[in-house]
C-alpha cells in the first residue's frame, strides 16, 4: 500500500489463459506455517528517489486453501505519513501451483515481462525453468518455497481517500522453513521495487496479537 501518485482504475480481475486450472498438478506442500490464524512482522520499503523510507508492517493470515491456490488475509502497515492511525488493508492471494495458477498475472497490468522481472528478484526462482505457459508443466509438491501474489482488495480502519493506493499487488515468496516472506510491490504508477520483508512471530501460537478490526 504505497503512496498515492495518481489515480488508477479498478483492474479486471478475469483470469487470463495463463491461470486456467491444470488439474494434472499437485499442490505445494502443506506448511504449518502457512495457514489461518499465522501472524508475521516486518516492514517494506517505499523509498523513492526523493528520500529513504521503511513502514513497519504486520500480517496475518485469516484463510489458506492450498487446494484451490487460495489464501487472504490482512495487512497493517504503522508509522505511514499523514495518517494518525495505522492503515489495515484486507487481501487475497493467489497460490503459483500450475494448477489454479502459473507465474503469469494476466491482469493487474502486469506483463509476462514485468512477472518474470518481478520473480527474478527471488534467488529461490532462479532454478525453474519458466516456458512459455507459465511454469504449468512444473511440479512444486516438494518445492520449499511457495510463490503467491496478493492483492489487496479493500481498507479496512480508512478511508479511500487516505492517501494511500491498493492498484498494485505484491509478488511474494514464502519459506516453507523458517516462515520468512520477502515480496515486491508491482503498480506502474508506484515506485518500482518496493520490497516487503516479513518473518512469521507466532511460530508456537503465541508472541504477536493483531489489533482489533470487523471485516465487512
Amino acid at each position: 500500500m504505497p503512496v498515492r501518485v495518481v489515480d488508477t482504475a479498478t483492474p479486471s480481475s478475469q483470469p487470463s489463459p495463463g491461470q486456467e486450472a491444470n488439474t494434472g498438478h499437485p499442490s505445494p506442500p502443506s506448511c504449518s506455517l502457512l495457514s489461518a490464524g499465522r501472524s508475521f512482522a516486518g516492514t517494506q520499503n517505499v523509498s523513492s528517489l526523493q528520500k529513504d523510507e521503511a513502514w513497519k508492517v504486520n500480517v496475518r493470515i485469516h484463510g489458506c486453501d492450498l487446494d484451490q491456490g487460495y489464501l487472504c488475509g490482512t495487512m497493517e502497515a504503522l508509522n505511514v505519513p499523514l495518517a494518525d492511525t495505522p492503515v489495515v488493508t484486507f487481501w487475497e492471494g493467489e497460490i503459483v501451483d500450475a494448477k489454479n495458477y502459473t507465474f503469469f498475472t494476466g491482469k493487474w497490468e502486469a506483463s509476462p515481462e514485468d512477472d518474470i522481472r518481478h520473480w527474478s528478484k527471488f534467488p529461490s526462482f532462479t532454478p525453474l525453468l519458466i516456458e512459455t505457459d507459465g511454469g504449468k508443466s512444473l511440479d512444486f509438491s516438494n518445492y520449499p518455497y511457495i510463490f503467491m501474489r496478493w492483492k489487496e482488495q479493500y481498507f479496512v480502519n480508512v478511508g479511500v481517500d487516505c492517501g494511500l493506493t491498493i492498484a498494485g499487488f505484491y509478488y511474494v515468496c514464502f519459506s516453507c522453513s523458517d516462515g520468512s516472506i520477502s515480496g515486491f510491490y508491482y503498480d506502474p504508477n508506484s515506485s518500482p521495487f518496493q520490497k516487503l520483508e516479513l518473518k512469521c512471530t507466532n511460530e508456537k501460537k503465541s508472541g504477536f496479537t493483531f489489533s482489533s478490526y470487523e471485516l465487512q
